[in-house]
């Protein structure tokens, strides 16, 4: 065949269920960006029209009518210019994801999923029907004829057809079928949700198929946090014959984020340039970056004006706080201040005049003084080093910091309760209860500061102590969002001294040389979380083993001893404690505020693990454990 030079483009968009005219917007964005840059096909993302997270809205019909009404004014900006679009299609109300070709403001037809995610944290099922392969047919939307199915489209002689996200991931993917027909380009409009080191296997599933099916291959995922819980990378990919052309920076802050790049096509195809992709993937920095997005899209999203925390001096609040100033340092750094502060949503003209004209060493702290607010609400029970890190993390990242004491309110509530059961709580017989009012009476004034200022009140639970039920309930849960609520406690002191000497918070020297303890009992005691519960790394493990890959407690057991972790005594012992505070705690993993998916599993019942709130708790297995 002659040779073919296409210009490609993919735009990873920043979207958000059914807010039409934002989604529109950087639609018409991409496309005016794609048109400037001579674009011949332009790639956006799965189901960029309505956004990707709709749930059980997709399973109502008007949506699907409006996003069809939105589409035809997608269709008018397509002038000179192939474009793939997202969208639901009600056909015989079945709902089918596709993707629309759009061909110089004409639609030419559209490619419906042909396999549905189902597992972790997807549900399509619930909502769309699988297209069956090789079938192609028509439908009618508002008197007009339309083509869908498994059709191979065509741009300038060049043949080419679709695998939309979990198409690909399949053995007998679309592609498969595709070369045979002489398919030469594949496109794979994703919304493919972050996880740590997912890229890594991403680059892979891409590249390796340009080189499988000596094909191009052009990728275009999500970016940003979409829907609340998920987060999307933005990666936009371009490969041919197993060799990487490009690939873009991941997590930006960017509202569209697009790679052009030259292609050849031909018996031989030419490639002229390449890029090297180099794992390993450092994982701190990957979650600070998903972190630090994801808050900013919620913030700004959900219409807050900042944050405000509850900031023990702990490393989980410390975390917290650090999270907020680096959204601040890397959204500088992708959008430029002016950018940056008007996309926040939350300042008049005039602030983002002042934040402009700051020196630059000064901008950041500045801007961190307006969305994170902090309290550090001690007891009788609190230590001087814990207050003093928390103040010096505070003042380091330019965040407002309070202090007050709250053992006045400790004191009226177990007065009351004293009174009326006629006896003193004591730390013998009352322990559980004498922790646990101080996590409580720490939520009021808290709240109060976040409904002063309009903010978001930040929980601090971390996923360890999610696993066991080692939180209070109203307490240290209390919160709009719990945004390390899917990291576990070894993975954040290890993040946090990441974060001291490599990003440079030296504010972070003092929780860092911390052993982590909840304050809650009398200083003489020395509370220790691990002394409390166990190692945290064996508790990581633990759940893992039994909830990731889903062995039994006797399996996990005969695991532990065989890889020398524990001893078989003390593994009986920690597998004893693990199983029985899970299914205990289970109605309080029911009720932890939003949480943000990071890694490859969480234990988020309403997105990744579901277990019964009332169960036999292990009681059979447990007992085969102990012999």
């Amino acid at each position: 065949m002659k040779e073919t030079r296409l210009n490609l483009a993919g735009a990873a968009l920043n979207q958000t269920p059914i807010d039409w005219d934002q989604n529109l917007q950087n639609i018409k964005d991409a496309i005016s960006e794609a048109q400037a840059n001579n674009v011949d096909i332009l790639l956006l993302p799965e189901l960029c029209i309505t956004g990707y997270g709709c749930e059980d809205l997709f399973l109502s019909p008007w949506v699907s009518e409006v996003a069809f009404e939105k589409l035809l004014q997608v269709k008018e900006w397509c002038e000179q210019i192939t474009v793939c679009v997202g969208v639901p299609v009600l056909i015989d109300a079945k709902v089918y994801n596709t993707a629309c070709v759009i061909k110089n403001k004409e639609i030419v037809g559209f490619t419906a999923k042909q396999f549905l995610a189902n597992d972790g944290v997807h549900y399509e099922p619930r909502w769309f029907t699988p297209w069956p392969a090789d079938e192609v047919k028509e439908f009618e939307m508002f008197g007009q004829q339309y083509p869908i199915g498994d059709i191979i489209y065509e741009e300038q002689g060049v043949k080419f057809a679709f695998e939309i996200c979990e198409d690909a991931w399949r053995p007998n993917r679309p592609a498969e079928r595709h070369m045979p027909k002489g398919v030469q380009l594949i496109l794979n409009p994703s919304a493919s949700h972050f996880a740590l080191s997912k890229t890594d296997l991403r680059h892979r599933l891409v590249v390796e198929a340009s080189k499988k099916y000596q094909c191009a291959y052009l990728y275009a995922n999500l970016l940003g946090n979409e829907a609340g819980r998920m987060i999307y990378d933005g990666e936009v990919l371009i490969a041919q014959n197993g060799k990487l052309i490009r690939r873009n920076e991941l997590l930006c802050f960017k509202s569209v984020d697009m790679e052009v790049a030259e292609v050849c096509f031909g018996e031989n195809p030419e490639i002229e340039e390449t890029i090297e992709y180099l794992p390993p993937i450092d994982e701190c920095k990957e979650v600070i970056a998903a972190l630090s997005l994801a808050l900013f899209d919620y913030m700004r999203k959900s219409r807050s004006r900042g944050f405000v925390l509850s900031l023990s001096g702990g490393a989980d609040s410390s975390l917290c706080a650090v999270a907020v100033a680096e959204m601040v340092r890397r959204g500088i750094e992708s959008l430029g201040v002016v950018l940056f502060v008007s996309k926040l949503g939350m300042f008049p003209l005039k602030d983002v005049a002042y934040f402009e004209n700051l020196p630059e060493g000064e901008v950041q702290k500045a801007i961190v003084n307006r969305l994170l607010t902090c309290a550090y609400q001690g007891t009788v029970n609190s230590s001087d080093d814990t207050y003093n890190s928390a103040k010096e993390l505070a003042d380091s990242i330019g965040a407002v910091f309070y202090n007050w004491t709250i053992d006045d309110e400790v004191e009226g509530y177990t007065s009351k309760i004293e009174s009326v059961l006629e006896r003193p709580l004591t730390w013998e017989e009352d322990d559980l209860t004498l922790q646990n009012i101080q996590a409580r009476v720490r939520a009021p004034g808290i709240w109060m500061l976040a409904n002063i200022k309009g903010a978001l009140l930040m929980a601090t639970s971390n996923r360890s102590e999610a696993a066991v039920g080692y939180a209070t309930m109203d307490g240290d849960t209390a919160g709009g969002i719990s945004p390390i609520a899917g990291i576990d406690k070894a993975f954040i002191r290890e993040l946090l001294i990441w974060m001291q000497l490599e990003l440079g918070f030296e504010g972070l020297q003092y929780v860092n040389k911390l052993q982590p303890t909840a304050e809650l009992r009398p200083s003489s005691e020395s509370q220790t979380d691990e002394k409390d519960l166990m190692p945290y790394e064996i508790l990581n493990m633990i759940e893992r083993l039994a909830f990731y890959d889903r062995l039994s407690p006797e399996e996990v057991h005969a695991k532990l001893v065989a890889d020398s972790i524990a001893p078989a005594d003390k593994a009986r012992e920690y597998i004893v404690k693990f199983y029985t505070l899970w299914s205990r705690n289970q109605w309080k993993r029911e009720r932890y505020a939003l949480s943000f998916h990071l890694d490859d599993y969480n234990l988020d019942p309403r997105s990744w693990l579901r277990f019964p709130i009332l169960s036999g708790g292990f009681r059979e297995e447990l007992q085969q454990v102990r012999g």
